[in-house]
């Protein structure tokens, strides 16, 4: 027995496969791609027994072994043993028992592979409120390999699984003692003629070699060999398939019968059917779809004003006291205007970031979310795209790089590019810390009714105001993107489940992990990088600067302390960062847009959430000491243009909301799309259209608004 065993997991979607996964390898998980395809790849490692562990990989949830989407390709060559990195010594087939039937097709074809096969039993809770009742021991002898009910939820049968796949390593080289249907009788000379070429390999492995073999590693001669014999013997890979299909039935349909009471079909509706007919209602469902994520928005506001206004005050206080006790200096300028400045534009969303994904993952860990994509299919199929296109797209409000990735699974080629070219249009996490200073500098914080936030009301516009262009930009480019595939969506609706609180808050601290680690290298690199610019610049410009005030200083030293603050903003203008500023500021201008909000658009390109680091650094560098402990949001209320007129005023605030809604700043987003789409075309293209759309839509807005 090997002391390092390797599991494939298997089954069909929404057969509560991850949730074992999860259960199985606990936070010992990375995620990849599984090599030379861009498709998600999932491994973790799991402790069987004391002598034993193992590396499990959780493949791309399909129903058969008829591939049709590029995901379902993948399952199906590590089952076939043709992929080159991956050889897996199990199969652990996760099976749905609230849908037995449908699940045993998949089950009988990898017991005909002749692979050690371990069966996980999910969803017994499911199937007995549906009055199903199952022989598990009875089960096990009719498909000849080991049965275990579990429930990963509450860590039900995780023990009795972890035992049986001991078992079956300590017998790797007894496969599945009987074949589940007789395969020969299909084509019983071609099948024999590729177990000659092949020994050791079932009849069944041996069909798949006629039926799919150009799409295996093998070489030239043995692919002329295998073409030949289905020539020779008259291979019919389409009739083959749908008299496997019939004969599998036929013994699936005898082994419900001696293993499985079911219930009466007359029965009254379970909870989920009965929750259904509200929630999927042609009317009511689109009423309470806009409720909730009314909710979403409001809570995002309510439950996080005050733990940011908490970590706001709190690096204010910090800021000010570290002014108060270091030296005057470079070191003690970098520390509180670059440093602290740049942690405080991290920090202080951290609250919003947690929310958000948190009411996500509820609506996923329920089932609800599924509902969403079937309630918009309509909507989504008059503009190009379809049902599918819903969970990438809904997947973009947390982030477009993976929203993007996900559209693999739109089989339509087609409706797949409509859904790269609109999703990031979708506003994602990184927007909300730019959306929710704005929106605050802006808008004032009433409350109708007692709890209805305005403010939750415009960041819920900004929302449907980026969904609302990803439409119309896909209802638009439908014509330009020429395709004659037809598509159909079929969705599996999961049924409705008590959320995972427990998984709900391991999200939530994840993703605030990410946007603290990963969006915050970003954020304190350009933050430090800005401090420097905005600190430092050509010499005789800043000598200029220098000497002039000196002399004013000299001339009146009544006006002393007017002339240091007039000193240090001269200072920041000619600053390498102000030069930057200055030369981009004729393009914004019209946009109601000082050289300070030109740079932010500039470095937000790295990460739109850099926009607030940029904002904290800009209004940091120059201020006196006794200002440190100003909060960004105050120093962004109270910054004047030359006139004395406010920077921040209605017109401008707007013009900014909408041109991060609509402009494409995330490099990385354009990085996936060029790998995904395989072209630099596409990604010109997203670039140039959000860009003018952006600039447009925001002349517009600060136009209106300024009368």
């Amino acid at each position: 027995m090997p002391h390092k065993l390797h599991i494939a997991f298997v089954g069909n979607p929404n057969s509560g496969k991850s949730s074992l996964f999860n259960s199985l390898t606990g936070l010992n998980q990375k995620v990849g791609n599984f090599p030379g395809v861009t498709v998600d790849k999932k491994t973790g490692n799991s402790r069987i027994s004391e002598t034993l562990s193992a590396s499990i990989i959780d493949l791309p949830g399909t129903y058969s072994l008829y591939p049709r989407r590029h995901d379902e390709w993948v399952a199906y060559k590590v089952l076939l043993n043709q992929d080159s990195e991956i050889e897996a010594d199990i199969i652990m087939l996760v099976a749905d028992a609230s849908n037995l039937k449908r699940n045993l097709l998949f089950c009988s074809q990898i017991i005909d592979l002749k692979k050690p096969v371990v069966v996980a039993l999910t969803m017994m809770d499911i199937a007995r409120k549906k009055g199903i009742q199952i022989d598990v021991p009875g089960l096990e002898r009719e498909l000849g390999v080991p049965v275990i009910p579990v429930n990963p939820r509450k860590n039900k049968g995780i023990r009795e699984l972890r035992k049986a796949i001991e078992q079956t390593a300590e017998n790797l080289d007894k496969t599945p003692a009987r074949d589940f249907i007789d395969t020969n009788i299909l084509a019983p000379i071609a099948i024999e003629k590729v177990k000659q070429h092949f020994p050791g390999i079932s009849d069944y492995r041996a069909m798949h070699y006629l039926i799919n073999h150009e799409n295996f590693l093998l070489d030239a001669p043995t692919q002329a060999l295998i073409e030949k014999i289905e020539v020779v013997n008259k291979f019919n890979p389409a009739k083959a398939q749908a008299e496997e299909i019939v004969q599998r039935y036929a013994k699936i349909k005898v082994i419900m019968q001696h293993t499985v009471v079911e219930a009466d079909p007359l029965q009254k509706a379970l909870f989920t059917e009965k929750l259904d007919n509200i929630l999927l209602h042609r009317t009511w469902g689109y009423v309470i779809l806009i409720s909730v994520l009314f909710l979403l928005f409001q809570s995002i506001f309510w439950l996080a004003q005050y733990p940011m206004s908490a970590i706001e005050w709190s690096f204010g206080q910090l800021g000010g006291l570290l002014g108060n006790a270091l030296r005057p200096g470079w070191f003690s300028d970098l520390l509180i205007n670059g440093v602290l400045a740049g942690l405080s534009g991290i920090m202080v969303f951290v609250p919003q970031i947690m929310i958000l994904f948190g009411l996500i993952t509820l609506q996923e860990d329920t089932g609800y979310m599924a509902r969403i994509s079937f309630l918009t299919d309509k909507l989504m199929r008059k503009t190009g795209l379809n049902g599918k296109s819903v969970m990438p797209m809904i997947s973009g409000l947390a982030c477009a790089v993976p929203a993007i990735m996900s559209a693999r699974n739109i089989e339509n080629k087609k409706e797949r590019l409509l859904t790269i070219m609109c999703t990031p249009l979708m506003s994602c996490s990184a927007r909300l810390p730019v959306y929710t200073i704005l929106i605050a500098l802006i808008i004032p914080n009433k409350f109708f009714l007692g709890f209805l936030s305005l403010q939750g009301m415009v960041m819920m516009a900004l929302y449907f105001l980026g969904t609302a262009m990803a439409l119309l930009s896909a209802f638009i480019f439908k014509y330009f993107i020429k395709s004659k595939e037809r598509s159909f969506f079929i969705l599996e609706l999961p049924v409705y489940r008590e959320p995972r609180w427990k998984n709900i808050l391991y999200t939530m601290i994840e993703k605030a992990k990410v946007f603290v680690f990963q969006a915050g290298k970003v954020i304190m690199v350009i933050s430090l990088l800005l401090w420097a610019l905005s600190s430092y610049g050509p010499t005789q410009k800043m000598k200029a600067v220098s000497d002039k005030y000196a002399a004013l200083s000299l001339q009146d030293p009544s006006q002393t302390n007017t002339y240091k603050k007039e000193k240090k903003t001269a200072l920041l203008e000619n600053s390498y960062a102000g030069i930057l500023g200055r030369s981009i500021e004729p393009v914004i201008k019209p946009l109601g847009y000082d050289w300070k909000i030109g740079i932010a658009l500039i470095t937000s390109f790295a990460a739109r959430e850099v926009f607030v680091g940029t904002m904290a650094t800009l209004y940091s560098v120059g201020d006196e000491r006794d200002e440190n402990n100003a909060t960004l949001h105050q120093k962004m209320l109270a910054a004047v243009r030359p006139d004395g007129t406010k920077v921040y005023d209605l017109a401008t605030g707007l013009s900014l909301l909408v041109f991060y809604v609509l402009a494409m700043q995330c490099m990385s987003t354009l990085a996936v799309v060029k790998r995904e789409t395989r072209s630099w075309k596409w990604p010109v293209v997203q670039l140039a259209y959000m860009t003018v759309l952006a600039y447009v839509m925001s002349l517009l807005v600060y136009t209106l608004f300024r009368i």
